[in-house]
């Protein structure tokens, strides 16, 4: 499955970035369709994120509309 960010496809491997606490990026692992919000990232930062919601944690989902293409 692909996934839209920002215009331009992205899959599987690709590094997005988000907003949660601070901006950040991660590593596409999965793309999942929700019914309600569109098409949900999973994003993974192997030495773990930043911030007080996902600190520490080192796979978050996060939805396509609100990542950017980082790079």
């Amino acid at each position: 499955m692909k996934a839209i960010v920002e215009g331009q496809e992205v899959t599987i491997g690709d590094v997005v970035g988000f907003k949660s606490d601070i901006e950040q990026s991660g590593v596409i692992v999965e793309i999942k369709k929700t019914v309600s919000f569109g098409v949900s990232l999973v994003l993974e930062n192997k030495h773990g994120f930043s911030g007080d919601y996902i600190g520490g944690d080192t796979i978050t989902t996060q939805l396509a509309r609100d990542c950017w293409i980082d790079g």
